[in-house]
């Protein structure tokens, strides 16, 4: 279905519309989440490496393994705390907003 047709002969109901937007917006969100995934592998990546990583040469060093993979579990943990406390912050809000609403 093309919606940038103008004058078309089709008629699309209110329910395929309304489904259509939400298929959209899923997609976005997806997308967001993908992009935000890659960011955080990235800054993941960037500050570990300058952390750890004092003489870089062709190989990594049982200490340099050491210490990336205890950086970036590290910042996984941190950032899962992060995330999970404005999760919850946000579903608070919004109830709130909702029984301040009623």
């Amino acid at each position: 279905m093309d919606f940038l047709k103008s004058g078309s002969s089709t008629s699309v109901s209110p329910s395929d519309m309304a489904a259509q937007k939400e298929l959209i917006k899923d997609q976005v969100r997806n997308e967001i989440a993908m992009a935000n995934a890659q960011a955080l592998v990235n800054k993941m990546t960037e500050a570990c490496y300058v952390k750890c990583i004092t003489k870089p040469s062709t190989s990594l060093g049982s200490s340099d393994e050491t210490c990336l993979s205890r950086c970036m579990e590290r910042y996984m943990e941190a950032f899962n705390i992060v995330s999970k406390t404005y999760v919850d912050r946000m579903a608070r809000e919004r109830e709130s907003a909702r029984s301040s609403l009623s």
